[in-house]
């Protein structure tokens, strides 16, 4: 009888082709089903972090240029591009965008150590493609030069938006770099530029 009875479920189970048909085999079976069963919506019970926790916050946003942690509330007021496309980043809307954060000796450290941790895998460690950590691994892909005169033509506001939305086979990394590190980071790929002699020095008595 046990055999029969297994043999009828797992015809059953065979026969069916959706999820309900299946699900309803397994009520008939072990007399349960996970479409009925206790669990919260969203927001219900919810109850405060644990004492000394440190939270998230949302936005991916920090307070100040120099606070790296996201754990405290969004700052208030502070100067956040409103959501933009890829197909934005020809656009006033990208083009136009005014870098807040100074170009000093601390946004540089800060933007060198960012560029180091996530663009020189696919750009190279002084914006050169052929330098890129993974250029070896994958010979047929060219990685794109950030020191020449092609990038060096590009707005402050244009480099923010390709790290935060991606452009062509780039991804975006608007999820993993801050909003102030994503400007460290156009500060430090000046600072590359300049190097090169593809971007203009620093005026006297800037930084």
């Amino acid at each position: 009888m046990r055999n029969l009875k297994l043999g009828l479920t797992l015809a059953l189970v065979a026969a069916s082709s959706a999820c309900t048909p299946l699900d309803d085999v397994m009520v008939a079976v072990f007399g349960r089903s996970m479409r009925d069963q206790r669990s919260f919506d969203p927001y219900e019970n919810t109850l405060n972090p644990p004492e000394n926790s440190v939270p998230f916050a949302a936005g991916n946003l920090t307070a100040d240029p120099y606070r790296f942690n996201t754990g405290q509330p969004e700052a208030a007021g502070a100067d956040i591009p409103a959501p933009f496309t890829q197909l934005d980043l020809n656009s006033p809307i990208v083009n136009d965008l005014v870098n807040p954060v100074p170009a000093d000796s601390a946004s540089l450290a800060r933007g060198e150590e960012m560029f180091l941790r996530v663009c020189a895998v696919c750009h190279g460690p002084t914006g050169i493609g052929t330098e890129a950590y993974i250029a070896d691994k994958h010979p047929l892909v060219s990685f794109y030069d950030l020191w020449g005169p092609r990038a060096a033509g590009y707005s402050d506001g244009y480099i923010y938006g390709m790290v935060r939305v991606g452009r062509g086979i780039m991804p975006p990394y608007g999820h993993q770099v801050s909003h102030y590190d994503r400007w460290h980071i156009v500060n430090y790929v000046r600072e590359l530029q300049r190097r090169a002699g593809t971007f203009p020095p620093v005026a006297a008595g800037g930084e």
